[in-house]
């Protein structure tokens, strides 16, 4: 992995040099409902009171200030979620270890570092936050103010909003954003210019409750054969994969199966191989 990582970022470095000042800005290096969400936090956040600065966490370079302008990167293809074409690695370790190799070699700052500076609003998918678990617990370890929106697990020292697709029907766009969005509604509800005190931590609890709704999934059921044949393709495309990760893939593809049922189906299946 460390070799793999190296061999990147030496590739990177040269489409770097190479591209000079045609090079894209980061600003205009990302694309999507996500992003264009993201880069509208600043303003979400000035209006809140802070003074801000974004960052982002790439799979390919590492954490990397957005603005100014001049920061700029080739364009690549690299994430952490498995199961693309454009994976990193196939497993949440292998990830990790990435991560750290990309922050050593390319990366401009740790969260840690980040935190020293002043309050941190994160908003993280659960694959992105596994690859930073080491980050994000050096961060919560400083004892400042520390906010994630989504993420994997509770991380110590740092206030979690978990991702809540009920709240989509009032915050619109598209699931790929929501945690953007919650990141704004957040910022729209902060009371003192504290990022986590307790009157807005109270402020967005009260309004995310009454406006939370279930989400109705219309999903296709699945047999028994169909489910072992769907594991056996994806773990032979992905060694490693865990189990979590191939049923919400499964039910990201629209399909149905019952938690505990495909628990059994997996275990028999690779037994069986």
């Amino acid at each position: 992995m460390k070799q793999r990582a190296s061999n990147w970022q030496k590739r990177i470095r040269t489409a770097t040099a190479r591209g000079g000042s045609a090079l894209p800005s980061l600003t205009e290096l990302y694309r999507g409902d996500h992003w264009t969400r993201s880069r509208r936090l600043t303003a979400a956040a000035s209006d809140a009171g802070y003074k801000t600065q974004l960052w982002v966490a790439s799979a390919g370079l590492g954490l990397q200030p957005v603005e100014p302008e001049t920061e700029t990167a080739p364009a690549y293809a690299a994430t952490f979620s498995t199961r693309h074409a454009d994976s990193v690695a196939t497993s949440a370790a292998e990830n990790a270890q990435w991560w750290g190799h990309l922050q050593e070699g390319t990366g401009r700052a740790t969260l840690q570092e980040l935190g020293q500076r002043g309050p941190v609003l994160m908003v993280l998918s659960e694959v992105y936050a596994s690859a930073m678990e080491a980050e994000l617990l050096a961060l919560g370890a400083l004892g400042g103010e520390a906010l994630l929106i989504g993420g994997l697990r509770e991380v110590p020292g740092v206030h979690r909003v978990r991702s809540d697709a009920g709240l989509s029907h009032a915050l619109g766009g598209t699931l790929t954003s929501l945690n953007v969005r919650m990141a704004a509604s957040w910022l729209e509800h902060s009371k003192d210019g504290t990022l986590t005190s307790p009157a807005t931590q109270n402020a967005w609890s009260e309004w995310a409750a009454a406006t939370t709704k279930p989400v109705k999934y219309n999903r296709e059921p699945m047999s028994d054969e169909d489910v072992i044949v769907f594991i056996k393709r994806e773990t032979a495309t992905l060694p490693g994969v865990s189990r979590t990760r191939l049923l919400r893939a499964l039910r990201d593809d629209g399909k149905a199966c019952e938690q505990s049922r495909f628990a059994n189906l997996y275990k028999k299946t690779m037994e069986e191989r």
